[in-house]
Protein backbone atom coordinates (compact mmCIF):
# COMPACT_ATOMS: atom_id res chain seq x y z
CA UNK A 1 0.00 0.00 0.00
CA UNK A 2 1.83 3.06 -0.98
CA UNK A 3 2.21 6.34 1.48
CA UNK A 4 2.20 9.63 0.47
CA UNK A 5 3.94 12.35 2.52
CA UNK A 6 1.62 15.67 3.43
CA UNK A 7 2.65 19.00 3.61
CA UNK A 8 1.05 20.37 6.85
CA UNK A 9 -0.05 23.80 7.67
CA UNK A 10 3.36 25.68 8.56
CA UNK A 11 1.12 27.02 11.93
CA UNK A 12 0.14 23.78 12.88
CA UNK A 13 2.77 21.67 13.05
CA UNK A 14 2.50 19.61 16.42
CA UNK A 15 3.05 15.97 16.54
CA UNK A 16 -0.80 15.82 17.24
CA UNK A 17 -1.84 17.76 14.01
CA UNK A 18 0.96 16.03 12.10
CA UNK A 19 -1.01 12.57 13.34
CA UNK A 20 -4.33 13.63 12.33
CA UNK A 21 -3.90 15.27 8.88
CA UNK A 22 -1.79 11.82 8.03
CA UNK A 23 -4.94 9.65 8.97
CA UNK A 24 -7.05 12.27 7.00
CA UNK A 25 -4.81 11.08 4.14
CA UNK A 26 -5.00 7.42 5.04
CA UNK A 27 -8.49 7.27 5.27
CA UNK A 28 -8.99 9.20 2.43
CA UNK A 29 -6.93 7.25 0.06
CA UNK A 30 -7.09 3.47 1.78
CA UNK A 31 -10.34 4.03 3.40
CA UNK A 32 -11.07 3.38 7.54
CA UNK A 33 -10.90 -0.30 7.65
CA UNK A 34 -7.77 -0.36 5.18
CA UNK A 35 -5.78 1.80 7.00
CA UNK A 36 -4.15 1.10 10.06
CA UNK A 37 -2.25 2.74 12.93
CA UNK A 38 1.40 1.92 11.98
CA UNK A 39 0.94 3.07 8.84
CA UNK A 40 -0.62 6.50 9.85
CA UNK A 41 2.27 7.02 12.74
CA UNK A 42 4.95 6.10 9.55
CA UNK A 43 3.33 9.29 7.44
CA UNK A 44 3.37 11.14 10.28
CA UNK A 45 6.89 10.99 11.71
CA UNK A 46 6.01 9.26 15.03
CA UNK A 47 5.89 6.12 16.67
CA UNK A 48 2.28 3.89 16.72
CA UNK A 49 3.03 4.58 20.43
CA UNK A 50 2.33 8.47 20.67
CA UNK A 51 -0.45 7.71 18.11
CA UNK A 52 -2.10 5.88 20.59
CA UNK A 53 -1.13 8.37 23.47
CA UNK A 54 -2.97 11.19 21.69
CA UNK A 55 -6.04 9.74 20.16
CA UNK A 56 -6.44 6.65 21.82
CA UNK A 57 -7.79 4.34 18.92
CA UNK A 58 -8.26 4.29 15.08
CA UNK A 59 -12.06 5.42 15.42
CA UNK A 60 -11.21 8.36 17.97
CA UNK A 61 -8.84 9.48 15.77
CA UNK A 62 -11.36 9.64 12.57
CA UNK A 63 -13.59 11.54 15.50
CA UNK A 64 -10.84 13.91 15.38
CA UNK A 65 -10.57 14.45 12.03
CA UNK A 66 -14.17 15.20 11.95
CA UNK A 67 -13.97 17.66 14.57
CA UNK A 68 -11.06 19.63 12.95
CA UNK A 69 -13.12 19.86 9.79
CA UNK A 70 -16.28 20.82 11.38
CA UNK A 71 -14.23 23.65 12.99
CA UNK A 72 -12.51 24.71 10.23
CA UNK A 73 -15.82 24.93 8.06
CA UNK A 74 -17.35 27.15 11.29
CA UNK A 75 -14.35 29.55 11.09
CA UNK A 76 -14.54 30.05 7.35
CA UNK A 77 -18.41 30.82 7.83
CA UNK A 78 -17.95 32.59 10.74
CA UNK A 79 -15.02 35.43 8.91
CA UNK A 80 -17.40 35.20 6.09
CA UNK A 81 -19.95 36.53 7.71
CA UNK A 82 -17.58 38.99 9.27
CA UNK A 83 -16.56 40.73 6.29
CA UNK A 84 -19.23 42.40 4.32
CA UNK A 85 -17.05 43.03 1.08
CA UNK A 86 -17.41 38.59 0.79
CA UNK A 87 -19.93 38.18 -1.80
CA UNK A 88 -21.62 34.59 -2.43
CA UNK A 89 -19.16 33.91 -4.77
CA UNK A 90 -15.65 34.53 -2.98
CA UNK A 91 -17.38 32.63 0.19
CA UNK A 92 -17.81 29.37 -2.50
CA UNK A 93 -14.11 30.12 -3.33
CA UNK A 94 -12.58 30.34 -0.25
CA UNK A 95 -14.61 27.97 1.10
CA UNK A 96 -13.31 25.28 -1.82
CA UNK A 97 -9.89 26.44 -1.13
CA UNK A 98 -9.68 26.00 2.27
CA UNK A 99 -11.12 21.99 2.24
CA UNK A 100 -9.06 20.78 -1.08
CA UNK A 101 -6.36 19.20 1.32
CA UNK A 102 -9.26 17.24 2.49
CA UNK A 103 -11.44 16.49 -0.31
CA UNK A 104 -10.30 12.76 -1.13
CA UNK A 105 -11.35 12.15 2.96
CA UNK A 106 -14.74 14.02 3.04
CA UNK A 107 -15.43 12.14 -0.31
CA UNK A 108 -14.82 8.80 0.60
CA UNK A 109 -16.06 9.37 4.75
CA UNK A 110 -19.26 11.29 3.24
CA UNK A 111 -19.57 7.59 0.80
CA UNK A 112 -18.68 5.47 3.53
CA UNK A 113 -21.79 7.61 5.48
CA UNK A 114 -19.58 8.73 8.24
CA UNK A 115 -18.37 11.83 9.00
CA UNK A 116 -21.95 12.58 10.66
CA UNK A 117 -21.01 15.65 12.82
CA UNK A 118 -19.43 17.51 9.50
CA UNK A 119 -22.93 16.84 7.49
CA UNK A 120 -24.77 17.97 10.24
CA UNK A 121 -22.88 21.29 10.57
CA UNK A 122 -22.74 21.89 6.73
CA UNK A 123 -26.69 21.69 7.12
CA UNK A 124 -26.95 23.78 9.90
CA UNK A 125 -24.98 26.62 8.36
CA UNK A 126 -26.37 26.44 5.41
CA UNK A 127 -29.67 26.59 6.98
CA UNK A 128 -28.23 29.87 8.23
CA UNK A 129 -27.66 31.07 4.31
CA UNK A 130 -30.93 30.11 2.80
CA UNK A 131 -32.87 31.74 5.83
CA UNK A 132 -31.47 35.26 4.46
CA UNK A 133 -32.14 34.25 0.81
CA UNK A 134 -35.63 33.60 2.02
CA UNK A 135 -35.80 37.17 3.12
CA UNK A 136 -35.85 38.30 -0.84
CA UNK A 137 -37.63 35.35 -2.30
CA UNK A 138 -40.46 36.48 -4.77
CA UNK A 139 -42.42 33.51 -3.46
CA UNK A 140 -42.90 31.18 -0.43
CA UNK A 141 -40.75 28.05 0.08
CA UNK A 142 -42.60 25.26 -0.85
CA UNK A 143 -40.63 23.16 1.35
CA UNK A 144 -39.37 23.36 5.18
CA UNK A 145 -35.77 25.06 5.98
CA UNK A 146 -34.27 22.08 7.06
CA UNK A 147 -34.83 20.14 3.93
CA UNK A 148 -33.82 21.81 1.08
CA UNK A 149 -30.33 22.91 3.62
CA UNK A 150 -30.04 19.32 3.45
CA UNK A 151 -30.63 18.68 -0.20
CA UNK A 152 -28.17 21.63 -0.86
CA UNK A 153 -25.48 20.32 1.21
CA UNK A 154 -25.65 17.14 -0.87
CA UNK A 155 -26.02 18.54 -3.85
CA UNK A 156 -22.41 20.39 -3.08
CA UNK A 157 -20.44 17.27 -1.47
CA UNK A 158 -21.26 15.01 -4.36
CA UNK A 159 -18.94 16.93 -6.43
CA UNK A 160 -16.47 15.65 -3.91
CA UNK A 161 -17.54 12.39 -4.09
CA UNK A 162 -18.35 11.78 -7.47
CA UNK A 163 -15.06 14.11 -8.62
CA UNK A 164 -13.62 10.95 -10.34
CA UNK A 165 -16.47 10.51 -12.63
CA UNK A 166 -16.95 14.28 -13.66
CA UNK A 167 -13.04 14.86 -14.17
CA UNK A 168 -13.20 11.71 -16.84
CA UNK A 169 -16.35 12.91 -18.42
CA UNK A 170 -15.15 17.15 -18.95
CA UNK A 171 -11.48 15.77 -19.22
CA UNK A 172 -10.21 17.97 -16.79
CA UNK A 173 -9.32 17.04 -12.68
CA UNK A 174 -11.58 18.96 -10.92
CA UNK A 175 -9.37 18.99 -7.82
CA UNK A 176 -6.61 20.46 -10.08
CA UNK A 177 -6.34 24.84 -10.17
CA UNK A 178 -7.69 24.59 -13.98
CA UNK A 179 -10.54 22.02 -12.73
CA UNK A 180 -11.68 24.34 -9.72
CA UNK A 181 -11.98 26.96 -12.23
CA UNK A 182 -14.12 25.47 -14.60
CA UNK A 183 -16.01 23.58 -12.06
CA UNK A 184 -16.49 27.09 -10.74
CA UNK A 185 -17.69 28.81 -13.63
CA UNK A 186 -20.25 25.80 -14.22
CA UNK A 187 -21.46 25.94 -10.94
CA UNK A 188 -22.18 30.17 -11.36
CA UNK A 189 -23.64 29.81 -14.75
CA UNK A 190 -26.15 27.35 -13.15
CA UNK A 191 -27.02 29.26 -10.50
CA UNK A 192 -27.60 32.52 -12.38
CA UNK A 193 -29.50 30.81 -14.79
CA UNK A 194 -33.06 29.55 -13.17
CA UNK A 195 -33.99 25.85 -15.18
CA UNK A 196 -37.88 26.67 -13.98
CA UNK A 197 -40.00 29.73 -14.02
CA UNK A 198 -42.15 30.51 -11.29
CA UNK A 199 -44.88 29.91 -13.49
CA UNK A 200 -43.55 26.21 -14.51
CA UNK A 201 -42.45 25.54 -10.76
CA UNK A 202 -46.29 26.24 -9.83
CA UNK A 203 -47.83 23.94 -12.28
CA UNK A 204 -45.17 21.36 -11.17
CA UNK A 205 -46.19 21.19 -7.84
CA UNK A 206 -49.89 21.63 -8.78
CA UNK A 207 -49.07 18.43 -10.67
CA UNK A 208 -47.57 16.92 -7.26
CA UNK A 209 -50.58 17.62 -5.12
CA UNK A 210 -52.57 16.22 -7.46
CA UNK A 211 -50.84 12.93 -7.52
CA UNK A 212 -50.11 13.40 -3.70
CA UNK A 213 -54.01 13.21 -2.79
CA UNK A 214 -55.09 10.76 -5.70
CA UNK A 215 -56.11 7.37 -4.17
CA UNK A 216 -53.86 4.27 -5.23
CA UNK A 217 -55.15 1.72 -7.84
CA UNK A 218 -56.74 -1.31 -6.65
CA UNK A 219 -54.33 -3.95 -6.68
CA UNK A 220 -55.45 -7.02 -8.43
CA UNK A 221 -53.50 -10.42 -6.92
CA UNK A 222 -53.66 -13.73 -9.04
CA UNK A 223 -55.48 -16.68 -7.84
CA UNK A 224 -53.37 -19.50 -7.31
CA UNK A 225 -55.42 -22.01 -8.21
CA UNK A 226 -56.37 -20.10 -11.62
Amino acid sequence: MPVTTISPDPEDLTARARIRDAAMLHFGEHGFERTTIREIAATAGVSSGLVRHHFGSKQELREACDAHLVKMVRRLNDQVRADATYSDVNYVAAARAATRPYQQYMARAMAEGSAEPLFDEMVRLTEEWLAEADRNRPDPPDVDLRTRATVSTAMALSVMVLHRHMSRVVGVDLLSPEGDQLLSRALIDIYSHPLMSLEDAALVRAALDKVQHTPPPPSFEEDPDE
